[in-house]
């Protein structure tokens, strides 16, 4: 950090995660002033090759990836590999901590449940599915057209094709688009830095600049020989995509532009003041408080034995990436008055429309609707953020119990062999990969320790009805119905569940106390849910005459559509950051700095030797900038989570960095942009190169690749 004077002008984050479609008619003469040098068709077109066409959603948008060869190889984040990686390793061939390096096609491994998915086109279908909804209608039975349109356009969308076809709402309900995609299932492993070097800094700098972490992982995409998608299979070829980035050593400098598209998760940034005080008392707060306990549960045991850190190490990088997120999100809704500027809000569209009756008829019920909608959610949203968060995400052996169901169901059915032999298949693989990558005395004490803080904090009329059976039978004692759970049942022991699938019974697994257990508390939550949803109708409506109004009120505005899984642009520069008037942050790390951080002691901040070796004879190859090692770099674009592994892309369309975080003072930006505040952390290009070639030594890997100086 360089501390100097705070600058009284701030350079501004541009707001917008835009649809690739309209960038030409919305976005495309402001990136040209900022330094885009391409056309709009060049980045998106649905006719020919464009950047679009190097994109790819991973397992349909939980990171983001990016093309960078002929040959399918495509570069996201460390992260967004992690779980791969580490479902490769063993204590014996450990590529998280040493890292994997595939030196030729025939070294890449495979992977059954990594999917790559390419976008064919998007269309604008709103006059299509609202010419057949008017105001007189039921949200219910304004649903029910849209769904049923929707369905006929997506059909006749992807007829005699291999595509897929989603018509989604944006504006709550006030605009509809088609996404055409093609989906490939065959992405092997190319490569990997090490766990030091990918996440280094890890859950201590996560959320923060400055960064150091070479946050990249490398996949390659395979085809079938005719071209087509298909599932693993020695006899696939690399996949030829239509696009593909060249890359840029050339670093990313000051006030460059700087464009990334990518699949952001979900955002509501229309929420209304109601909504932001349901969020974090009522969501953010039990969020936080559980993982908080189950992070603590997994550190310590993955601290006394390797082997429980192979199978953790993803996992608890998932489970505190979004704690860290959720408390990072409450305190910035506090520090930037996000309750006060959206009551602020409301009161100008209160002001607005009161000045005229027609206005005032439309639109004077929306705000006390949501009001009232919100008051309902608030009741049941900590029960059933404890029923999802404690005991469905939390207890791997309730969530992989609940997989059973179809079985259970086909079982009592009385089903036909054939149907039943096809589905134990399924099981029995899927069993054994998730007990390899699981830990029964983990579970064990995380399931104590959540059945005890579920029983304190949900109130009583809430309970599943297995508490009931805790009373009586175990006379309240949770820790005695927790060891009955992992003693006896079959789904917290690997040979006594391989054995039933050899011979499945459904009476078996109605006594089976893991399987009462997850069919109690999902039932309640589905009462629960009943009543947390009674108010949506009141809520869709609501929120699609708000959109509606604020759009009307400012007609003069650009108004880009909340995030929601689909393929978004944004473009800003690459600019430094000063987040108080205390200090400011340049734009850039340099390898000098992660050297300065080095803690031997600390797992977190430990530097390999090769790494260092080639730090001291300042061995950089052409990677250096200015001579120094660039590491990171800092951009004011608009991201959500989701555009990790995204491509940070310049004016000439060549790739500069790879998205892997956002700075801490963005963590409240799901549901409020702040255009001071915003900003995108990327691993410098320059870096993958130098990790890649001088420290990995796959020079395979760099002679693939399209080089621009």
């Amino acid at each position: 950090m360089i501390s100097l004077s705070f600058l009284t002008i701030k350079v501004k984050a541009d707001e917008g995660m835009w649809l690739p479609l309209l960038i030409d008619r919305l976005n495309y003469v402001d990136m040209k002033k900022m330094g885009c040098h391409l056309t709009a068709d060049e980045i998106y077109s649905a006719n020919h090759s464009s950047i679009k066409d190097a994109i790819v959603s991973l397992n349909d948008g939980d990171c983001t990836g990016v093309m960078v060869s002929d040959e399918g190889l495509l570069f996201t984040a460390h992260h967004c590999g992690e779980g791969f990686i580490q479902s490769h390793s063993t204590v014996e061939k450990d590529y998280i901590t040493y890292g994997f390096w595939a030196r030729d096609k025939i070294e890449e491994l495979r992977n059954d449940k990594l999917a790559a998915t390419f976008l064919i086109r998007i269309e604008d279908v709103s006059g299509k599915i609202l010419s057949y909804v008017n105001d007189k209608m039921t949200e219910a039975q304004r649903q029910a057209i849209i769904d049923s349109v929707s369905s006929i356009l997506e059909k006749n969308a992807v007829k005699e094709t291999q595509y897929d076809a989603k018509v989604l709402s944006f504006f709550e309900g006030n605009e509809f688009y088609m996404f055409v995609t093609e989906t490939y299932k065959d992405v092997r492993l190319v490569g990997t830095p090490s766990e030091a070097i990918g996440d280094f800094g890890a859950e201590t700098d996560n959320w923060m600049w400055p960064r150091h972490a070479g946050e990249f992982s490398l996949f390659r995409v395979y085809m079938s020989p005719d071209g087509k998608p298909a599932g693993y299979s020695k006899k696939n070829i690399p996949y030829k995509p239509k696009h593909f980035l060249p890359v840029s050593i050339k670093g990313a400098k000051k006030d460059d532009f700087a464009m990334i598209l990518g699949y952001p998760y979900t955002t509501d940034r229309f929420m209304t003041s109601y909504g932001i005080k349901v969020n974090e008392d009522e969501y953010n707060t039990p969020y936080i408080k559980i993982h908080k306990e189950i992070l603590s549960i997994i550190d310590e045991d993955m601290k006394a034995d390797p082997d429980v850190k192979i199978k953790y190490i993803s996992k608890y990088f998932d489970i505190s990436n979004y704690y860290k997120y959720y408390t990072g999100q409450n305190e910035q809704l506090e520090n930037r008055k996000i309750y006060d500027k959206k009551v602020a809000l409301e009161k100008a569209f209160t002001n607005w429309y009161n000045n005229d009756p027609k206005l005032k008829e439309r639109y004077d019920s929306v705000l006390s609707d949501l009001e009232k909608a919100n008051e309902n959610i608030g009741k049941y949203t900590k029960t059933t953020t404890y029923y999802e968060e404690a005991i469905f995400e939390g207890l791997e052996i309730i969530a992989f119990t609940k997989t059973y169901e179809d079985l259970y169901k086909q079982l009592k059915a009385n089903a036909n062999n054939d149907s039943i032999k096809l589905m134990t298949q399924k099981l029995t693989y899927a069993a054994k990969l998730y007990f390899k990558n699981y830990n029964t005395a983990t579970d064990k004490k995380i399931c104590q320790s959540m059945f005890n803080m579920f029983f304190t904090d949900v109130p009583k009329e809430y309970y599943p009805d297995v508490y009931a059976s805790i009373q009586k039978k175990f006379k309240g004692n949770v820790a005695a119905y927790v060891n009955e759970i992992y003693d006896k049942s079959i789904f917290a022991n690997k040979d006594k569940l391989l054995d039933f699938l050899v011979n499945p019974d459904y009476k078996r697994l109605d006594k089976d106390i893991g399987y009462i257990t997850m069919e109690s508390f999902y039932t309640k939550y589905h009462e629960l849910l009943d009543l947390y949803k009674a108010s949506d109708p009141l809520m869709s409506k609501g929120k699609r005459l708000f959109l509606e109004g604020l759009r009307a009120m400012n007609k003069n505005k650009k108004y880009y559509p909340d995030a929601n899984e689909n393929m978004r642009l944004t473009y800003g520069k690459v600019t430094d950051y000063a987040p108080n008037p205390a200090s400011k942050f340049n734009y850039y790390t340099t390898l000098d700095e992660l050297m300065a951080k080095e803690d031997p002691k600390n797992p977190e901040f430990t530097v390999p030797d090769k790494l260092k070796q080639l730090y001291q004879n300042k061995d950089y190859g052409n990677y250096a900038t200015d001579g120094k090692m660039h590491v990171c770099f800092i951009t004011n674009n608009d991201i959500a989570g989701g555009v990790s592994g995204s491509p940070v892309i310049n004016g000439d369309g060549e790739l500069t960095g790879i998205v892997f975080d956002m700075n801490w003072e963005s963590t409240s930006s799901d549901l409020f942009f702040d255009e001071n505040y915003q900003r995108t952390i990327n691993v410098d290009i320059k870096y993958v190169l130098f990790i890649i070639d001088k420290y990995a030594g796959a020079t395979n890997i760099i002679k693939e690749l399209t080089l621009k100086e």
